[in-house]
Parts: C-alpha cells; sequence; structure tokens
C-alpha cells in the first residue's frame, strides 16, 4: 500500500472514530487534506468510497446513518470496534518479547520498542523473561547496509528501485532497475530477491554489493509477485550447499571462517595453510572468489579454471 494512501486511510478512520455524530462527506472532505486535494466533486466521491470499502475490508465498522440536517453520515463506533483484551500465556509473551528484542541493532529498534510498550501496556507480562534458559544470549538481527531500510519500505508499498550494484566478478558497479520482493538473511549477510527489468529474469542481490543510494521509482510492478519467494535456497545454490561433489582448497590460517564451517575434513599444511575438503556445487567459484588471496583451488580442476576466470576479469575491471 502506497503511504499517501495510507496516511489517509488513518486520517479517514481517526475522524470516523472520533466523532460524537455522523459526519457527511461534505465535512469529512474539509477535514482530510488529501480530500481537499482531490480536485473535482466526481474525484473526490470516488476516492472516498474506495477508502470506505477498504477500510470496511479491515475491519473498521462504519456505520451509515442520517445527521440532524438530514444528510447521510458516516462514523465508527468505539463499542463496536474495540478490540478483545489480549491474553498471552507465558510462551506467546516470550516470543513476542523477543521478536522486539532481535531488531535492537537495527533501524527498526525504535518502532520494536514502541511495539513492546504498547503490548506492556496491554497486559503483556512485565516479569517475562524472553530468552528463557538461555538469558545469556543476546539474539540480533544485524544491519549495517545502508540499502536495508529504503529497500524494506520498498518491498512493504511495492515501489520500483534503482541502485548501482557491484557484482563478485565486477570491479565497478552498473545500474540495477529491479522490483523488490523480499528481504532475508542467511549466513550473517542480507539478501534481496526481486525482478530485475533490464534482464527480465528473477534475481537475488547481496546488500553489501550495493553502492550509494537506493532510489524510489513511480509506476507499479511489471511482474507477478510469487507466493514464495526462496531467498536462501537460491544464496545456498550459489555457495554449493546443494552439492553433491568435493572440492579440495588451501586457506590461509585463520581465515575463511565460513568455509571451514562447511568442511568436511581439515589438514594443517603448516606454513600458515591448511588444506579443506569442502562440498562442490553450482556457485561455490563465485563464494571462493571473495575471500581473494586467502583461498587457492587445488581441485577440482573446473573449479580452478573458474576461480581464475573470475580472477582475471576483476582483474580486467
Amino acid at each position: 500500500m502506497a503511504i499517501a494512501k495510507a496516511e489517509r486511510l488513518m486520517n479517514l478512520a481517526l475522524c470516523l472514530l472520533g466523532t460524537r455524530r455522523p459526519l457527511s462527506k461534505r465535512e469529512l472532505r474539509h477535514s482530510i487534506e488529501a480530500y481537499l486535494e482531490a480536485g473535482s466533486d466526481d474525484s473526490f466521491n470516488r476516492m472516498f468510497e474506495r477508502d470506505k470499502d477498504d477500510l470496511r475490508e479491515l475491519g473498521l465498522v462504519i456505520e451509515t446513518v442520517e445527521n440532524l440536517d438530514g444528510e447521510v453520515g458516516y462514523l465508527a463506533r468505539r463499542d463496536s470496534n474495540r478490540l478483545p483484551p489480549i491474553t498471552l500465556d507465558a510462551e506467546e509473551a516470550a516470543a513476542l518479547g523477543l521478536a522486539a528484542k532481535v531488531w535492537q541493532q537495527a533501524r527498526l529498534a525504535g518502532a520494536a520498542s514502541g511495539a513492546l510498550q504498547k503490548l506492556r501496556a496491554a497486559g503483556l507480562p512485565e516479569d517475562v523473561d524472553p530468552y528463557g534458559a538461555h538469558g545469556a544470549l543476546e539474539p540480533r538481527i544485524p544491519v549495517h547496509e545502508a540499502a536495508f531500510e529504503p529497500l524494506m519500505l520498498a518491498c512493504r508499498d511495492r515501489r520500483p528501485v534503482v541502485f548501482e550494484y557491484r557484482k563478485a566478478t565486477a570491479a565497478r558497479p552498473e545500474p540495477r532497475t529491479v522490483e523488490p520482493w523480499a528481504l532475508e538473511c542467511w549466513r550473517g549477510h542480507w539478501y534481496l530477491a526481486g525482478w530485475d527489468r533490464d534482464r527480465g529474469a528473477e534475481r537475488v542481490f547481496r546488500l553489501s554489493r550495493i553502492t550509494g543510494k537506493v532510489r524510489s521509482r513511480s509506476g507499479t510492478f511489471t511482474a507477478d509477485v510469487p507466493d514464495v519467494v526462496t531467498v536462501r535456497e537460491t544464496v545456498a545454490s550459489w555457495a554449493g550447499e546443494t552439492a553433491d561433489r568435493s572440492a579440495r582448497i588451501r586457506l590461509r590460517t585463520g581465515a575463511g571462517y565460513p568455509l571451514r564451517a562447511k568442511a568436511t575434513s581439515v589438514r594443517e599444511l603448516g606454513n600458515g595453510w591448511d588444506e579443506l575438503e569442502i562440498p562442490y556445487g553450482h556457485g561455490l567459484d563465485a563464494w571462493l572468489v571473495e575471500f581473494g588471496p586467502d583461498v587457492v583451488v587445488l581441485d577440482p580442476a573446473e573449479l580452478r579454471a573458474d576461480v581464475v576466470d573470475r580472477l582475471r576479469a576483476v582483474a580486467k575491471g
């Protein structure tokens, strides 16, 4: 939903909930700025009817009655739109508290804290430990990329975006126009899945490779958003998570923890190097390139050639 429309619906809902008597369309038009800017009466009437229907679909009970002047008026009685008391058991309360604290490092920390305060005011127990028996743990979702917040808003509002993106094999970034679908964190990195308009295909982008500002564009999506967006599965296939073969690499001592975590065997070679055997699948060459001079591929030969080709492409750029 566009931000302008969401704000207009919120203002209409507040007017209907805050009045003690039915308000006519004329009164509502003069009370909400967006309606004053609607232009002709026909434009306003169409906008108002759509907004009224949208609020009803969202669950707001709006009554239509005649006011003292004989005009048709509208109001939303508070007793008809009051939510039932919030009742949470200990496990549900702990889950909500944990979810709110997960975002304390992100730009969403303020919103999460505010939501938690409102839940406590509505009855969330103060003494519930969201960490349970693991109180020493501090769950966090790290968000260091400046692109996260504008992309999150673009995913929510279904707005196309433009940004500069540097592939692992490229020395310079290229402009990309994307219809963003979903953001997901995998192995400590954030990824965006969406429709790449320039390439006419679904793509997944790592946020740490987005340079400069993310700029939103007007207009609607041109491609259908899938019911299920498989961000993790796509990235996992790039990293060889769906591998059915093995590769041998040399890895500098103290480097490449993600590679060590997935290794099936590790052998010290001395002189600051270790030999690892790791699963080998589609996209492993692109992942190995990210570790630069800390990795040397021993076999298979095809993987070694792919890594060398990627490194040469970067050097030429």
